[in-house]
């Protein structure tokens, strides 16, 4: 495995809110923080690893719900949940007629909700993204919205090195965390948005400087864990692991950065399992089929 080292900033954190989720500093307004990331030395050793049903060929977000896990197709494909067996089989789909899959990209879910990312912009074109907002329950498909904007973006032509896309959401308490895949500038910016249905604007509360793009995301609150997914070239992929995060409370934090051993795929989404398993899926590529994961990471000192 590749070793690297660099300096990761998380910069420009702006006031959380007036729900108890502000920061104060001498800086007034703004924080700096600074975190090391590198590739550990431990194996990462794929524990199982499942067939998906090809019609599940981009799948592109993971949840759970009960025993179920939980996915979706990106861009383009039917607007439709697909809920899986923990061995991966198929178990029954939840679809959403009225619905128009624009290019979904994750899913976040709370004791009562489950939360669709409609936020895929690849180019930098879209005006209508959204954050679809469904019953956690299956058998009640009532839809509400939350449709959002960056203020910091003022132009939507066509940008191959695109700044506002994104494909990483997690949910923390009354709040949803959205972590862009910025091509430009391989960095994750993180936004933060209200669950409260309607028009509002993304507030940027940090950067990161991962020196990678973000595919996808998961926050466990009672282990305090961030991961993500990541790519450099788009040939190999990352899981980086954030511990003892807690957006109340920053410190200075220490990101592992662990490459995922699969041979050339796209990986756009993970699970948390615990402090250190995972579920990933990768979709299809052009003779494959799509795949479920379950990835341990053997950390050595």
């Amino acid at each position: 495995m590749k070793k690297k080292g660099s300096v990761v900033q998380l910069d420009r954190i702006s006031d959380f809110g007036s729900e108890g989720w502000g920061f104060e500093s001498s800086l007034g307004h703004f924080l700096l923080f600074f975190f090391l990331l590198f590739n550990n030395l431990g194996a990462q050793e794929i524990i199982s690893k499942t067939e998906l049903p090809r019609y599940i060929n981009e799948t592109s977000g993971l949840e759970y719900y009960k025993d179920y896990l939980v996915t979706h197709n990106d861009s383009g494909n039917e607007p439709v949940i697909y809920y899986l067996d923990r061995e991966g089989r198929f178990s029954f789909k939840r679809s959403f007629d009225s619905l128009t899959n624009h290019d979904w990209e994750d899913l976040a879910s709370d004791k009562d909700f489950l939360y669709i990312a409609d936020m895929g912009n690849n180019f930098d074109t879209r005006k209508n993204l959204q954050i679809v907002k469904v019953p956690i329950d299956p058998k009640i498909n009532k839809t509400e919205f939350i449709n959002f904007y960056y203020p910091e973006q003022s132009e939507f032509e066509f940008r191959l090195s695109s700044m506002y896309d994104a494909e990483g959401l997690i949910s923390i308490d009354d709040y949803l965390l959205i972590f862009t895949k910025n091509r430009a500038k391989k960095i994750t910016e993180i936004y933060k948005i209200s669950k409260s249905p309607g028009s509002q604007i993304a507030e940027k509360i940090g950067s990161l400087d991962c020196r990678s793009i973000v595919t996808g995301a998961d926050y466990n609150k009672d282990l305090k864990l961030l991961v993500l997914t990541s790519t450099v070239s788009f040939e190999e992929y990352y899981i980086l692991k954030l511990e003892n995060f807690d957006p109340k409370n920053p410190i200075k934090y220490h990101i592992d950065m662990y490459e995922i051993p699969l041979e050339k795929t796209q990986v756009e989404s993970i699970k948390i399992i615990d402090k250190n398993t995972f579920w990933i899926t990768s979709e299809a590529e052009t003779f494959g089929l799509p795949m479920l994961y379950k990835i341990l990471i053997k950390k050595t000192d």
